[in-house]
């Protein structure tokens, strides 16, 4: 006869000691121990006829580590086509930024941007909505060695698997693709209302912002100044003024936003920015203010890193988006990854097989840059 221990939590920490060596036998990582929650904020209700729906609403994942030894938390936001997933483990099963913060005694907060995976999208309310298609996907993010659109790509190294439809980490990620909000503009605003009461409901915060999203590090610290403690802005859109590579469409007339931002002396409109033409190292065209520039008063008080992947499109043009920020008086560190030895990432490089390389330069620059 089997004799089972009388107290309960003997009985429950057996199972759990069992659970584990279970998942160990088959290799699978084990995470940090946490609580998680979620919660919404920042919705607006709207009349449709006789019909009232909300809108504008921003999901918030809480991810509090058992264990919390980190003053500010972190605040991630993903990219166009993306949703918080990206940080919560990656495409090939391998443990995500959120758990590598976690473990080092951070809590974590994730979001679904406005209008995007469980943050709700409203017919005859948002805009129009488009989502990328496999061929998108594999040249700009996962394949970049086989099409080779730009000069760096044919260095990229670290995707896990082909990057190609039929291998099973890339379908994986393709299914995680979602609609995104055609309209910069429109996202924008829906993210500075949103984010702004996100700020004041849990600020301060560390904001890490990826890709779309790196413009809403700008609105979000130019908003909220004194509850964002610091950006860390993976490969932020850009460049200044127009899009690259793909298309060289006038984009973000405010230099690295579509909306306007707090400038000193103030502006009127974004063509009081006047941007003139400057040539990178690079030897690629890009776009400053006019001297004597206008400075961003508010983020002037954030400081900032950015990081740019050797084999990314954006190790092109990432040196003509720090450089606007930079004359506008912002204290940015830009680090591309293979002038500190990281070679061969692209785009996604938190998804990657030296994903937590990366997060550990991140961990290591704000133990060294931010104020506590």
């Amino acid at each position: 006869m089997v004799q089972f221990p009388s107290n309960p939590f003997l009985i429950i920490a057996g199972l759990f000691i069992d659970v584990i060596v279970a998942v160990s036998v088959v290799d699978t990582p084990i995470g940090t121990l946490h609580r998680r929650s979620y919660f919404y904020i920042g919705g607006v209700l709207n009349q449709l006829g006789n019909v009232t729906t909300e809108s504008g609403q921003l999901y918030v994942e809480r991810l509090t580590p058992a264990r919390v030894t980190q003053p500010l938390p972190i605040l991630f936001i993903h990219g166009r086509g993306m949703t918080g997933t990206n940080f919560l483990n990656t495409p090939d099963g391998r443990l995500g930024w959120a758990d590598h913060f976690m473990s080092r005694g951070f809590q974590v907060y994730i979001v679904d941007q406005t209008e995007r995976g469980r943050s709700s999208w409203i017919n005859g309310i948002d805009g129009v909505q488009d989502a990328p298609d496999t061929f998108t996907i594999e040249s700009r993010f996962t394949a970049t060695q086989r099409f080779n659109i730009w000069p760096q790509a044919s260095l990229h190294t670290q995707w896990p698997g082909n990057g190609s439809v039929g291998d099973p980490t890339f379908d994986n990620f393709f299914a995680s693709v979602m609609p995104s909000l055609v309209s910069e503009a429109e996202s924008s605003e829906r993210m500075r209302a949103a984010g702004s009461r996100l700020l004041d409901e849990i600020g301060p915060v560390i904001l890490l912002t990826h890709s779309q999203a790196g413009q809403y590090g700008w609105i979000l610290g130019d908003a909220r100044p004194s509850q964002v403690k610091a950006i860390v802005a993976l490969e932020p859109i850009g460049p200044p003024f127009q899009n690259a590579i793909f298309t060289t469409d006038p984009a973000r007339p405010f230099g690295v936003t579509e909306i306007p931002l707090t400038f000193s002396p103030p502006i009127s409109s974004a063509s009081d920015l006047r941007p003139v033409v400057m040539e990178t190292e690079a030897n690629f065209t890009c776009f400053e203010q006019a001297r004597p520039a206008r400075k961003l008063s508010n983020l002037a008080k954030v400081p900032v890193l950015v990081i740019t992947s050797q084999s990314s499109y954006h190790a092109v043009y990432d040196e003509c988006s720090v450089h606007f920020l930079q004359q506008a008086g912002v204290h940015v560190q830009h680090v591309p990854l293979e002038s500190v030895g990281i070679m061969g990432n692209g785009h996604m490089m938190f998804l990657e097989k030296n994903n937590l390389q990366i997060a550990d330069k991140v961990l290591n620059w704000i133990q060294h840059s931010v104020s506590f």
